[in-house]
Formats: structure tokens, C-alpha cells, sequence
């Protein structure tokens, strides 16, 4: 299983292998050891996670998740949702791809109900019901998992070297070291299909062409950043953090970031974006902030704490 074609720019192909072996912890699930050749890693499902389904029907199917809509005009669009955002975006031209850097942190959740996640959207069609999306990237879910470890997240996707659903291991810490994961998507200008790779080696698996109408030629719209669900249970916004917990004002080492975020065009080559905009919904309980230097390429730090003094 591999694409017909990668991105220009980004490896060379004869060194990569779906497969690669490396000594690497990227995941928790590293540490006891690897999966033999011909076979797959999977979250193994337990009785608690079928118990925390609303029903068999639903399990492991995917929640609805909100869509930014960074030019919305609706000023309730934040309340309507119950989720808010902080992302950097890209619109008006034909997309293949999105590639980023993300800064890997552990957010504290308040509701088990919540989530916190930081991804790249790639986007086709109106929003709406007519709207297609390919998510990827890091989430920390107790409703899903059960608990509040940081976990690699997307659909349609085989490998037998990275989960879907599995720790991320390690993960940053304030003013300590810090770890970033790589992620990939493009689409194969031959078959049509919209692969993932994660790192530099880890091709893993592809978003078959037949399940978006809107996505069948290319992207509209890329996005990147982060997401976080405010249930607002006891009446005032959530205290779940999103990304570092830290406002983007912040800096390196106490503020989570995505970095070298890049675009493929239409000749299947990763460049930089034009004309990049910013979206949240509520500046005082989680902002982003855009940048352009040296080896980060085009970079933007995001988050926040939730409730505040600022964000009641």
C-alpha cells in the first residue's frame, strides 16, 4: 500500500517505507515492544469504553465535530456550537495538501465530556451540510478513551507501526523540553486518494476518493490549530485548556505552536501559504498568534487556559 505520487520536496521516495522500523518513541505503546511483520497495532477495545458509548450503534463512530468558519458573520456562532477555536488559515485557492509541525502537550480537561485538540482541517465544499473534511492530528478525549492521555487521531488509516488512538509519548512540559509530531496530507494526483504520513517515515494509510464529493479535485480551504468543547455546565466558560493551557504571548516552552505549516499546490509541491488568516471565537479565553523566522518557516503559537479573570 503506498501512493502513486508524494508531494515534491519532501523525501526522497526510494528511502521511505509504509513500514519503516525505528527506534523512536513516538507512542506510549513503543515501550513494550513492536508488531510483527504482517500484522497491525489496534486500541484494544474494553468493556468500559462500550459503557461509555450512548449505544452499541454509536461506538467508534466519529462525534460531530464544529468547523471553524473563520469569516462567519454570526456573532452567536461560538454559543451556538459549544466549541472554540484558535487557528491559522488558508482560502480562495485549490489545495492538495497541508503539511505542519505540532507541539505536543497534555491539556487539562474539566468535563469528562470535553475534549482538547490541536489538527489540520482540509476542506471542501460550502459549510454546511454540503462540507467535506479530512482531520488529523492530537486530542486529548476522556469521553473517548477514558482517560486524559494525549493520543494520535484520524480515520481510514493502516500501519503497523503507529495506532490510531495510542499515546503519544513523550509529551511537552512547561519551561522543560518540548516534542513535536510531523504531519502530512496530500492528495495522489493519480488515483485521487488523500494519504497521511506521520513523521518523516510513517506513510500510513489514505482517505479513499469515493467518500468526499467536495474533496474529488481539491481543497477550498486549509486549516490548523486548536479546538476545545465549552459545555459551560456550571455557567461559566470551561477551565479546559487548549494546547499548552498558556497564551500565545507567551513564547517557546510555555505556549504550544504548530510550525513550518506549508500547503501543496496544484503542480504536487509543498510551499509556503499566502495570505494567512486568524480566527477564535473568544480572544480572552484562547488566542493564536502568527510569525515567519528562519527554520520555523511560517509558524503560530495558540491557546489558552479557558476561564480566566478576562474569560468568566
Amino acid at each position: 500500500m503506498r501512493p502513486s505520487y508524494y508531494p515534491e520536496g519532501v523525501f526522497d521516495e526510494s528511502k521511505v517505507s509504509s513500514s519503516k522500523s525505528s527506534n523512536s518513541k513516538t507512542q506510549l505503546w513503543h515501550t513494550k515492544g513492536r508488531c510483527p511483520k504482517g500484522t497491525i497495532p489496534m486500541r484494544r477495545t474494553k468493556k468500559a469504553d462500550l459503557l461509555r458509548a450512548s449505544s452499541i450503534k454509536s461506538y467508534g463512530r466519529k462525534k460531530h465535530r464544529s468547523i471553524p468558519k473563520p469569516r462567519s458573520a454570526d456573532p452567536d456562532f461560538s454559543s451556538q456550537s459549544g466549541h472554540q477555536h484558535a487557528i491559522a488559515y488558508v482560502e480562495g485557492d485549490k489545495y492538495y495538501g497541508a503539511k505542519a509541525t505540532l507541539n505536543v502537550w497534555e491539556p487539562k480537561i474539566q468535563q469528562p465530556n470535553e475534549f482538547s485538540l490541536s489538527q489540520i482541517w482540509i476542506l471542501g465544499g460550502s459549510f454546511g451540510e454540503d462540507l467535506n473534511s479530512i482531520e488529523a492530528g492530537w486530542q486529548v478525549s476522556p469521553d473517548l478513551y477514558g482517560d486524559t492521555n494525549t493520543r494520535l487521531f484520524t480515520y481510514w488509516t493502516i500501519n503497523n507501526e503507529i495506532a490510531m488512538g495510542a499515546s503519544i509519548y513523550p509529551v511537552s512540559g512547561f519551561k522543560a523540553s518540548q516534542y513535536d509530531i510531523n504531519i502530512l496530507v496530500w492528495k495522489d494526483p493519480k488515483e485521487g486518494n488523500w494519504w497521511m504520513q506521520f513523521g518523516n517515515n510513517y506513510v500510513l494509510g489514505y482517505w479513499p476518493a469515493f467518500l468526499f464529493p467536495y474533496l474529488s479535485d481539491s481543497a477550498s480551504m486549509i486549516e490548523w490549530g486548536g479546538e476545545v468543547v465549552n459545555s459551560e455546565s456550571d455557567g461559566q466558560h470551561t477551565s479546559t485548556q487548549m494546547g499548552s493551557g498558556h497564551f500565545p504571548g507567551e513564547g517557546f516552552g510555555k505556549s504550544s505552536y504548530f510550525k513550518n505549516i506549508q500547503i501543496v499546490d496544484d503542480s504536487n509541491k509543498l510551499r509556503d501559504p499566502k495570505d494567512i488568516g486568524i480566527f477564535t471565537e473568544q480572544p480572552n479565553c484562547y488566542d493564536v498568534k502568527t510569525g515567519k523566522m528562519g527554520d520555523w518557516g511560517n509558524y503560530f503559537y495558540y491557546g489558552g487556559p479557558g476561564r480566566n479573570t478576562n474569560c468568566p
